[in-house]
């Protein structure tokens, strides 16, 4: 459960590093970006979509990191909770599924690959604590 923890948060990390730093999440045209920058979502036009595009990337990492931490610390100092709360396994659970589906559909094999394997030894820790 902390290898699964740990993976999911590096992810969360690493992602939020390249949203802000660098131009690993930023479009190859630089016209694109220029064209983000200038044009606003049809929900509202207080922001544009380049600052949605850096908002959705920033919150989507602080959810991976939230996982990450709140996964391991219950795992660390709160593991007979953690492993009998059917809830809080499901959850767990529907999330890294969930983050499968969503990387499979719309990103790249190495997030795709560390979702897996995260999802995997979180599979495993189930299965090593009904054994």
């Amino acid at each position: 459960m902390v290898l699964s923890s740990g993976i999911i948060f590096t992810l969360g990390v690493v992602h939020l590093v390249y949203t802000f730093w660098g131009p690993k999440l930023t479009p190859r045209d630089p016209a694109l970006q220029i064209s983000m920058n200038q044009i606003s979502p049809v929900i509202s036009k207080e922001t544009t979509m380049w600052r949605a595009w850096m908002g959705f990337n920033a919150t989507h990492s602080m959810g991976a990191i939230l996982f990450g931490l709140v996964f391991g610390y219950l795992a660390l100092a709160h593991g007979q909770l953690l492993f009998q709360s059917l809830f809080l396994l499901a959850v767990g659970l529907a999330m890294l599924g969930g983050l499968v589906v969503v990387s499979r559909v719309y990103f790249f094999s190495v997030p795709l690959t560390g979702i897996c394997i995260s999802l995997a030894c979180y599979v495993a820790s189930i299965a090593l604590s009904r054994a």
